[in-house]
């Protein structure tokens, strides 16, 4: 299991003083709408500055027609290695996700690609009413169709992990947000889990993101995360 650090903060200022507190330690970096649209390019190359060995996850999920999906994950997987995994939306259909993954084969060291089944911020009422189906038996669909497209796994809640895996494959990647690792405060999740019940249900990588940055010292939580892994 691997620890993502989501990097949310207010300024590219603020996250890159977080980074510089914990930039010995073997974690991911998840940078998402927010940060990318505000800080770009420049500021996975600023993260990487700080440590090369820092490994970058990409959080756009990328949702359009096949072929505007696919033109948006060459130019990720073309930004000299500064991306190191990805995502897209499963909902966009085992045909996007194919066409995704057959334009960026040839690329050398390409990122790893995973597909968001559902938010975690949705309750399974309001997942209903979008989807017409409950969240396991759709998060559970969507994860199989990711699979055969041939996606490398699946942004999921850790609830859903372990049943995905049993459906897929267990070196089928689950990405899961929403962990609250000493049971923090849910904040917008939904779906929350602990570092135990990740483990028990097999997630490859839990993000992080509020008890690590709001944290008074961030870096001994982030020890304490990692201890517990």
């Amino acid at each position: 299991m691997k620890l993502c650090i989501s990097l949310d903060l207010p300024s590219a200022k603020e996250n890159l003083k977080l980074v510089e507190q914990i930039k010995d330690y073997d974690v991911w970096l998840k940078v998402g709408f927010r940060s990318f649209i505000r800080d770009g390019k420049s500021f996975l190359e600023q993260l990487k500055a700080i440590n090369p060995n820092f490994k970058i996850f990409l959080d756009l999920k990328l949702y359009d027609i096949p072929n505007t999906m696919a033109d948006a994950a060459q130019e990720i997987a073309s930004f000299d290695g500064l991306v190191d995994m990805f995502n897209l939306h499963a909902s966009a259909g085992q045909r996007a996700m194919t066409e995704v993954m057959n334009r960026i084969k040839d690329i050398p060291n390409k990122p790893i690609v995973i597909a968001v089944t559902a938010l975690t911020s949705f309750d399974n009422n309001e997942f209903k009413a979008v989807y017409n189906e409950d969240i396991e038996t759709k998060a559970t669909k969507l994860a199989i169709d990711t699979y055969k497209s041939g996606v490398d796994g699946v942004v999921c809640s850790a609830f859903e992990s372990l049943d995905i895996k049993n459906n897929t494959s267990k070196e089928f990647i689950t990405l899961c947000p929403g962990i609250r690792p000493f049971g923090e405060d849910a904040g917008d999740q939904k779906r929350i889990a602990d570092i135990s019940f990740s483990k028990e249900n097999l997630v490859d990588f839990i993000v992080v993101g509020r008890p690590i940055y709001k944290a008074e010292n961030p870096k001994k939580v982030v020890d304490n995360i990692l201890k517990k892994i």
